[in-house]
């Protein structure tokens, strides 16, 4: 027996220790207590324990520590008894000041999946003033009309007024995408506020409120640990609170809404369902986790992990296991689906980190070139935007790294030192580590995976097991019932949201071309497109198949022919529809400097504009050719002159054809006049006298379902002169229809 000295020692608790009394409604077979250190660490310990350490306070010594137990208890225990307690089970929980009266230093364990870098935006005091006046929304009166509104503005988003014009106008107008972007934050904030509320509506006490890191991502927090000496409802009604305040947010908007119709304000409400599902899942200690824990009584299910799979092996059946029955085939179950779901998340983050760096390459450098240009234009709002952008795309990628390099840090570690003098044990490690390290060569050796996402693949979850391969291009499609199939020629971009062509036969032998619209759905188009424009030609094609929409192409082109070379430069302008209530216009300007003498002076200038299927459509075709003979190539002054006054035109709004028409009259006119000034033009060379002007125009009716209308000019000018080739074609159908 050891022989204790009552008199000499005299424990005290270290500083900062709170006790927070049983664990009410407990999962566990005998009763728990619970007790939180000064670092926010929260410790469960036996009744005996709490007792304990409720007893020593700086001036009893183990005598009368073991005296005080004695009558706590109702049973015999000596100081000797005491000291051991002290010794072995509390002193290593970090609550009891050393021999020499200093405070321990214990070291708090850092959960994998926890807040770090926490920053305090609130101490306790304030929390608690500020949440104050919030408890009385936790009225059964308020609660009820607030759910039941929220329960209508969910419906009422989701199912008849929908998201689109909302986030067309957050992506249009970078400003109401970066306010939409701060009341998301805003509410994540509030979110927390809901939970120090309903804390204090509970009857506990809140504690600090902050910000800190999730792996990568920012998040908010709040100490309610003082819940924990509440019964579960309470417990639960903490955990809830948070959820039932993201309600109010959206309620709030909608009201917002209703008041200045802003859509954009919509995306809110649906980010606010977009939290309150993250919350709810169980998985990560989110709402769900604290809900789950609290209604089976068990606080922390990561620390049940390890001792649940070793109940499960048949050498411990028939032990005594610590929690109760009900509750301890509720964290069986739970443990069954998040191990392997955690295990697979860090295989996917595995084999999908390739396809994220590249997917975050290409569009962070997108968005980058994005931000430069608005900064050069002064555009703060777009520059933010950009940012924006960027950082969903980097974080991603942040995440993925932060997970699987700390994982495997973590786990290293952890079995490298449990192994160490087992040198068998130590072999198995060192292999399942080869192992690791194979498969790591395998998802990363570059096979043609490192491509950024497209929007033509899937990405369902059995298509992950392939992200190592390269994306196919190739799209398999199931026969359709009582349709012949047709060979065709597809041409298909590197670009998977481009156009692609179709090329196929119709049954009478010619040919029909299928104009996709990037989305892997197309159309038979009735017209043979043109072939692409050659080295020195200009070419402006605007294709139409679009119900109700408006396509336009313009195509601005200058062209030096010097050393003799023949002037057969084409300037083409197509406009082809096939469609329902469509605008379609295709306009081509090209400007041809001949330096010197050329023999073959023959340039093309053509307009084509063809409808056909066409109900009230518009279809346009402008081509303009200017072509001017110099006697020596121009200055670079001159030549810069040239081309800012072309650059004017990418300033023209090209849906306004009139203005368009008039600018390039307008820049035709200054390249002349430049050309002239300086000397390049004979005296006799009139722009004004050599101008043609060639239009067409077509209408069709109820009885005429297509029309189409080519006009061609070909020009051949003599030396030293200046011609203006101008070709345009509109046609035109219109509908009625009568009972």
């Amino acid at each position: 027996m050891t022989v204790v000295d009552a008199g000499a020692r005299v424990p005290a608790r270290a500083p900062g220790v709170e006790l927070l009394g049983e664990l009410r409604d407990s999962g566990y077979t005998t009763s728990r207590c619970v007790v939180r250190r000064a670092d926010g660490q929260i410790i469960q310990v036996t009744p005996l324990l709490y007792s304990l350490l409720e007893a020593v306070d700086g001036r009893r010594d183990l005598a009368a520590l073991a005296d005080e137990l004695s009558r706590t208890c109702g049973k015999l225990v000596e100081p000797s008894d005491v000291a051991l307690l002290l010794d072995e089970k509390l002193a290593p929980l970090g609550v009891l000041c050393d021999e020499d009266g200093a405070p321990p230093c214990p070291a708090k364990p850092i959960p994998l999946l926890a807040l770090r870098c926490k920053v305090v935006v609130t101490n306790p005091d304030i929390t608690r003033r500020i949440t104050a006046p919030f408890a009385v929304l936790f009225k059964s009166s308020i609660v009820v009309p607030v759910l039941i509104a929220f329960a209508a503005t969910t419906w009422w988003v989701l199912f008849r007024h929908g998201l689109a014009s909302g986030t067309r106008q957050a992506f249009d107008s970078p400003g109401l995408l970066l306010g939409a972007f701060l009341l998301i934050m805003v509410s994540a904030g509030w979110h927390e506020f809901g939970h120090a509320a309903a804390c204090r509506a509970s009857g506990a006490t809140p504690g600090a409120m902050g910000a800190g890191l999730y792996m990568v991502w920012p998040a908010f927090y709040t100490d309610v640990d003082d819940s924990r000496r509440l019964s579960r409802w309470g417990r639960l009604k903490v955990d809830l609170g948070g959820l039932y305040f993201n309600a109010v947010a959206a309620v709030v908007v909608m009201g917002v809404w209703l008041a200045v119709g802003i859509d954009a304000l919509l995306l809110v409400v649906a980010a606010q369902l977009l939290l309150m599902l993250r919350q709810l899942a169980p998985v990560i200690r989110a709402d769900g986790y604290h809900i789950l824990s609290d209604l089976v009584g068990v606080p922390d299910l990561f620390q049940h992990i390890k001792p649940t799979l070793a109940g499960m092996l048949p050498t411990n059946w028939g032990k005594p296991q610590p929690l109760r029955r009900s509750a301890r085939w509720v964290v069986r179950a739970w443990v069954l689906v998040v191990v392997p779901l955690l295990l697979w998340l860090f295989v996917i983050s595995v084999l999908l980190l390739p396809r994220l760096l590249a997917t975050a390459w290409v569009g962070a450098s997108a968005q980058g070139r994005q931000m430069w240009a608005n900064m050069g234009e002064g555009d703060v709002l777009g520059v933010m935007a950009a940012m924006l952008k960027m950082a969903s795309l980097v974080v991603p990628v942040a995440a993925a790294t932060y997970m699987i390099v700390r994982v495997a840090r973590r786990s290293g570690r952890k079995v490298w030192a449990r192994t160490e003098g087992r040198p068998v044990a130590r072999s198995a490690v060192a292999a399942a580590l080869a192992l690791l390290l194979l498969f790591l060569a395998y998802a990363w050796w570059p096979t043609g995976q490192y491509q950024p996402v497209s929007a033509a693949e899937s990405g369902t979850v059995t298509s992950l097991v392939h992200m190592r391969r390269a994306p196919e291009r190739s799209f398999a499609s199931e026969p359709i019932a009582g349709v012949k199939a047709v060979p065709g020629y597809a041409l298909v971009p590197r670009d998977g949201d481009a156009p692609a062509l179709l090329v196929t036969r119709n049954d009478d032998g010619t040919l029909r071309a299928i104009v996709t619209t990037g989305d892997d759905t197309g159309v038979a188009f009735p017209f043979a497109l043109p072939s692409a424009p050659g080295i020195g030609d200009n070419q402006a094609l605007a294709v139409n198949d679009k119900d109700g929409s408006v396509v336009y192409d313009v195509a601005v082109a200058m062209v030096w022919v010097t050393d003799g070379e023949p002037v057969d430069n084409r300037n083409e302008a197509y406009a082809l529809a096939s469609c329902t209530a469509c605008t379609t216009v295709a306009v081509a300007f090209q400007v041809v400097v001949v330096v010197g003498q050329s023999d073959v002076v023959a340039p093309v200038n053509i307009a084509v504009a063809g409808n056909q299927d066409c109900i009230a459509c518009t279809t346009t075709a402008l081509a303009i050719q200017l072509v001017v003979t110099v006697s020596e190539m121009p200055s670079e002054e001159l030549q810069a002159e040239i081309e800012a006054a072309l650059s004017r035109l990418d300033e023209v709004d090209v849906t306004d054809l009139d203005q368009l028409y008039a600018e390039i009259q307008a820049v035709q006119n200054e390249i002349v006049t430049l050309l002239s000034d300086a000397g390049l033009l004979p005296d006799d060379a009139v722009p004004e006298s050599t101008t043609s002007v060639t239009s067409a125009s077509t209408t069709t009716t109820v009885d005429s379902t297509s029309a189409s209308s080519t006009t061609t000019s070909t020009t051949e000018p003599e030396a030293a002169t200046t011609t203006t080739t101008e070709s345009t074609t509109t046609t035109s159908s219109t509908t009625t229809t009568t009972p």
